[in-house]
């Protein structure tokens, strides 16, 4: 049994030339991409890219907006942000661990070059630091 498509464009202010517009769809659509690769591959990260989706389609299409709303699998965490600035629990923790592992594994790999393995690390730490810091509705609690 399949949900009934809801109608989010309330949310959405197109731009009001269509060149802009068309640049907001185009912008959408390849932030879309990335976080389809992201769910595939642990460096990018796919829920910031598809909050970037839905910002540029809410500016340029209602259509692609509903869309990427009404999508069963990323559709949730997109509301999640609009509606709370908060990313489920699950999917931070998630995040955090294959971040730490494609980066552990990306610095061991580069054991010719300190000052690249440093950078990476200070990189994966403060992006660790700054995703753990986004609140969760969802959090368990002690």
């Amino acid at each position: 049994m399949t949900t009934p498509r809801q109608d989010y464009s309330h949310h959405v202010r197109k731009h009001r030339h269509a060149g802009v517009r068309a640049l907001f769809v185009a912008l959408g659509t390849l932030f879309v991409a990335l976080g389809l690769l992201g769910a595939f591959l642990p460096v990018l990260p796919t829920t910031p890219f598809l909050i970037l989706a839905a910002a540029c389609y809410a500016r340029g299409s209602t259509r692609f907006y509903n869309a990427l709303l009404n999508n069963r699998t990323f559709g949730p965490l997109v509301l999640e942000w609009r509606r709370h600035h908060s990313i489920p629990f699950r999917v931070k923790v998630i995040a955090i661990v294959l971040m730490s592992v494609t980066l552990t594994a990306s610095i061991l790999t580069l054991s010719e070059r300190p000052w690249l393995q440093a950078a990476l690390a200070a990189l994966g730490v403060g992006l660790a630091l700054y995703l753990w810091r986004i609140p969760s509705r969802d959090r368990p609690r002690r």
